[in-house]
């Protein structure tokens, strides 16, 4: 069996430990479904990617994300880690200050700037929709948010590739000191076809706007340590509702403290609406795997 370039980064992160670790295969020709499955299983990472040469001119490479049960058609950490991955390796060059992803989801920019360790990647996400607006005494709703001292919006369900309940709480104490309802949030996402509650507060921290948990329900139960995609559906939430932290439409979160880590996740909504959702990576193992 051939042996490939294998790497293990960690996203959103200014220091190794403090983001979201993912797994890159480079150079993963000639791998079929069950063994990027499988290499995901053994990987025991949130995610792991695997690189092939794009299909269409337009494209700088091709991506495919499997998570160890099922493969994913976006999500933001794993695109962002990604595209540091293939440009450490040399195998893509930025065209104008982008680089373009092929995908399940289609043809993504992920825009490039600076160099070395201030290098920042941001990709310009799934556009997000409002599926429902809702009320915390919704029955789906009510035992997740039972404990939680809610902010001034509604809860609201967004899908942008992945769907989320997003929740403002009160104020970023209470956030930080949240204990979630499991087997309530678990029940919430099962019966909406979502991933399951992302709560966020907003924070007069110098670093960051919003501080940001996301509970992942089902087909696990974790709390996420950083994801790019369910900021990227609540930027399109306060987008919206006409919300945004920031009045140029640029805005940090903090996310992860509360299961060890410390992700810095930088989000802007451009002019046509756009959001795109992105940080620094940090390279932490770098070999080969042979499988």
């Amino acid at each position: 069996m051939p042996t490939r370039p294998y790497l293990q980064l960690d996203v959103f992160a200014d220091r190794p430990g403090a983001g979201n670790p993912l797994a890159v295969v480079l150079d993963a020709q000639g791998l079929d479904d069950d063994a990027m499955q499988a290499i995901a299983r053994w990987t025991r990472l949130p995610e792991t990617t695997f690189v092939f040469p794009a299909t269409t001119p337009d494209a700088d490479y091709r991506l495919r994300i499997f998570s160890p049960r099922r493969e994913v058609p976006f999500a933001g950490h794993p695109s962002v880690g990604t595209a540091h991955a293939v440009l450490d390796a040399g195998l893509a060059t930025p065209r104008d200050g982008l680089l373009v992803q092929e995908g399940i989801a289609g043809n993504l920019p992920l825009r490039v700037e600076g160099t070395g360790h201030a290098q920042t990647i941001a990709v310009r996400t799934p556009k997000a929709r409002v599926m429902e607006i809702a009320d915390a005494a919704d029955p789906r709703l009510r035992d997740a948010l039972a404990s939680l001292p809610l902010g001034a919006l509604p809860p609201a369900l967004m899908d942008g590739g992945r769907r989320w309940w997003l929740a403002e709480l009160r104020d970023e104490a209470t956030l930080r000191s949240a204990q979630p309802d499991w087997d309530a949030i678990g029940k919430l996402a099962q019966a909406t076809d979502s991933m399951g509650l992302c709560v966020f507060a907003r924070s007069d921290d110098p670093v960051y706007y919003l501080a940001v948990r996301a509970f992942v329900g089902a087909p696990g139960q974790f709390e996420d340590a950083a994801s790019g995609a369910a900021n990227a559906t609540l930027a399109a939430w306060l987008a919206s509702q006409d919300a945004l932290p920031s009045p140029d439409g640029h805005y940090r979160i903090s996310q992860g403290r509360e299961v060890g880590h410390d992700a810095i996740i930088e989000l802007f909504v451009d002019g046509d609406g756009e959001v795109w959702s992105g940080g620094r990576v940090q390279t932490v193992v770098r070999g080969q795997i042979d499988w």
